[in-house]
């Protein structure tokens, strides 16, 4: 593989798989609110949030990390901004007090802060303006969750950037990103290139999987399927994904490192391939490969579809676990091929209606199509090009569903979001 490509995708990993504390919509607004804050220079007097709908759809009913299991926008930007440390990013209320969760509660009840739908914006968008003290501060933050475009101090703007990620970019190509050289990546990465990177995948992912089976979190999708299904392989790999949801939509404060900029992705196309692992009694360096076609091909898909959609992201995730599963049994790329294209017929379109306790049964159900298309796809049995979105080639596969995710079920995500707030009236 040529050096330019190579270096391209081992930038890829490093830049998406990052830890995160909790949800990352919430975690984005108390990342905005807590920079706002420290631009500022002193304690405001209350916070607006502006947000896409797709933000607001998936803060609504997930607990924010660290705040003693309080829900919302308004919890996530205060907490932010009392107790969150900008310079950690995705971990921003790592260091949150029981003091910073008092005083949240108290100037939550007391309207510090106020929300409001931004129209005609991408879907992932996001603006924290406080002030106070004579002062004022304003954070945005668009297309990725860290990634701020412009901030403003006292009506003077003080940093900005493009909208494209033209500097992103020039370091991180996902463009470059296709089914075939990611396998060859796999075969030929040096592992100590990509191992910090994964090291730390495996370890947080699974320690968050163990804590959701061994406590009453959500709607603990992940023991039930442990307690009435049995406990072969494929049963616990759909349970890990499931139980680090569990665990991770209901608030618990153990870190998680995300895939495309979701945490509930980076736990779906890691569990089950650490799980079958361990089940195959592979190597280290065997599983670290695997997890290098998980994450790429996930990262692969949703290039087209985008951050956030109507689109339920354990579907691209769940699919890049079967091909990594297909892969590390010595599957082939033809093999690899049917297995995504399997999995994009059966579950691809599940829809994304919000961050919630119901995420973990999707992700079971993500992963159970993606078992069933690589036992599939490893007997040469798959859907056939016509058949739906289903083409000759993988590539054209992959680009229907992102197609269909982005712009197909546009409609579909202005719907759902209406259902949530109650702009409409189903009858």
């Amino acid at each position: 593989m040529e050096r330019e490509l190579y270096d391209n995708y081992c930038r890829i990993l490093e830049a998406e798989l990052v830890p995160a504390l909790g949800c990352t919509e919430p975690i984005a607004i108390a990342y905005a609110a807590a920079k706002a804050r420290e631009v500022m220079g002193v304690f405001p007097e209350g916070v607006e949030m502006s947000c896409s709908g797709n933000i607001i759809k998936n803060v609504k009913g997930v607990t924010v990390p660290n705040s003693g299991g309080m829900k919302g926008i308004d919890v996530a930007a205060t907490l932010g901004v009392v107790g969150g440390d900008a310079d950690s990013q995705l971990e921003v209320l790592e260091k949150v007090t029981r003091e910073d969760i008092d005083r949240t509660k108290e100037l939550v009840k007391q309207g510090f802060c106020t929300c409001s739908l931004a129209e005609d914006v991408e879907n992932l968008y996001i603006v924290a303006r406080v002030w106070g003290q004579g002062h004022t501060a304003e954070v945005t933050i668009i297309n990725r969750h860290t990634y701020i475009t412009r901030i403003v101090k006292d009506g003077r703007a003080i940093f900005e950037r493009s909208l494209g990620l033209e500097g992103e970019k020039a370091a991180v190509d996902r463009s470059r990103l296709n089914v075939r050289d990611i396998l060859r990546f796999a075969d030929e990465v040096d592992i100590e290139d990509v191992r910090s990177v994964l090291e730390r995948q495996v370890k947080y992912n699974t320690a968050i999987a163990e804590a959701g089976l061994s406590k009453s979190y959500g709607a603990q999708v992940g023991r039930t399927l442990l307690q009435y299904f049995g406990s072969d392989v494929k049963v616990r790999a759909r349970a890990k994904a499931a139980a680090g949801s569990d665990a991770r939509m209901s608030g618990c404060s153990m870190p998680v490192v995300i895939n495309s900029g979701s945490g509930n992705q980076g736990m779906t196309v890691s569990l089950p391939v650490i799980e079958y692992a361990r089940e195959l009694n592979l190597s280290q360096e065997a599983l670290y490969r695997a997890l290098v076609v998980s994450n790429l091909i996930a990262i692969h898909q949703k290039k087209y579809i985008g951050s956030l959609s109507a689109y339920c992201g354990a579907v691209s995730a769940a699919c890049g676990a079967g091909a990594a599963i297909t892969y590390m049994t010595g599957g082939t790329y033809e093999e690899v091929s049917r297995t995504i294209v399997n999995t994009i017929a059966n579950v691809g379109g599940i829809v994304c209606d919000g961050a919630k306790s119901s995420c973990a049964a999707k992700i079971a159900s993500a992963v159970d199509a993606a078992l069933l298309a690589h036992y599939m796809g490893m007997v040469h049995r798959c859907f056939q090009p016509g058949e739906g979105i289903v083409e000759e080639d993988v590539e054209k596969t992959i680009k229907n569903m992102g197609y269909i995710g982005r712009v197909g079920m546009k409609k579909t995500d202005t719907e759902i979001l209406n259902i949530m707030i109650d702009k409409v009236n189903v009858e």
